[in-house]
């Protein structure tokens, strides 16, 4: 199976959203009012071919996203984007030679706007999406919760990603995509509390899309929480399973927004606790 790693446009946070910064309500309100910006950040999702049709995971940034609520105080002073319609994924897609109808089932890691930004290029294709997250992000409500649910395409209906009581690693639920069990989805509470991440298994290599349960490798393997998940012991308790999870064999640790995850893939680089484990077998 090949895997893509498309990065549509670049993000700018704030640097207390990648690091989180004090406690409680402080550390969540950061972002908002601290001055120092992150540099420019990728936005990945990822293509995965398999003998069911092509999968994705995320769908990434759209250009409309240069264009944001000014109401909000989180878009108006805390995220800034950098895409051109060019850069989306299904213009990327195409170009690759992957039409549309070719895209038959996404995974939606959320729905924070720069992973399902994506989704109005691939109307044939099966949408898979937390409950829980999408409720969440529903109405007024999730509005004010920072998702932008009158943007979805018209057609938005996902079904229900709902795990059942199948262990994988750590992990005591768990919900296989394909009828291989090559692609497994867990659930990965913290960024929000539905937030889920994707395992590709193969006779090599174990990848994992974890979205954003942690922005870049390191600072998960650092139990590092970002600034915005609404619960830090939650959102630690997640990093570390997923760390457990790339210490029993070979693992690619695969944020959507790590500077290092495309050359990571391209290299086939396995975290340092995977590679540590390898070798100590």
């Amino acid at each position: 199976m090949r895997v893509h790693a498309v990065e549509t446009g670049r993000v700018r946070v704030k640097a207390s959203q990648l690091v989180g910064r004090g406690r409680g309500l402080a550390r969540r309100l950061a972002p908002i009012f601290d001055d120092e910006w992150s540099g420019w950040l990728p936005t990945y999702a990822f293509a995965v071919e398999h003998p069911e049709g092509v999968i994705l995971v995320d769908t990434g940034a759209n250009a409309g996203l240069k264009r944001l609520p000014r109401w909000h105080p989180y878009f108006q002073r805390a995220v800034k984007f950098d895409i051109e319609p060019e850069q989306e994924a299904g213009a990327q897609l195409r170009a690759m030679g992957v039409g549309p109808s070719d895209v038959r089932l996404i995974v939606l890691t959320h729905l924070h706007i720069d992973h399902d930004g994506g989704l109005a290029a691939f109307p044939r294709a099966r949408v898979l999406v937390s409950p829980g997250e999408r409720a969440a992000a529903a109405g007024l409500k999730g509005r004010i919760n920072g998702y932008l649910p009158q943007r979805w395409p018209s057609q938005f209906d996902p079904e229900p990603l709902v795990f059942v009581d199948e262990p994988y690693g750590p992990f005591a639920r768990s919900r296989r995509l394909t009828a291989d069990g090559a692609l497994t989805a867990l659930p990965t509470p913290g960024h929000t509390p539905d937030h889920i991440s994707v395992a590709l298994d193969d006779s090599e290599r174990r990848i994992v899309f974890v979205g954003d349960a942690t922005y870049s490798q390191d600072n998960l393997l650092a139990g590092r929480v970002d600034g915005v998940s609404p619960k830090a012991a939650i959102a630690r308790d997640t990093m570390a399973r997923l760390a457990a999870l790339a210490a029993a064999r070979p693992t690619l640790l695969l944020p959507a927004h790590d500077p290092g995850a495309a050359d990571r893939l391209a290299r086939g680089e396995a975290a340092p606790i995977g590679v540590a484990a390898a070798r100590a077998a």
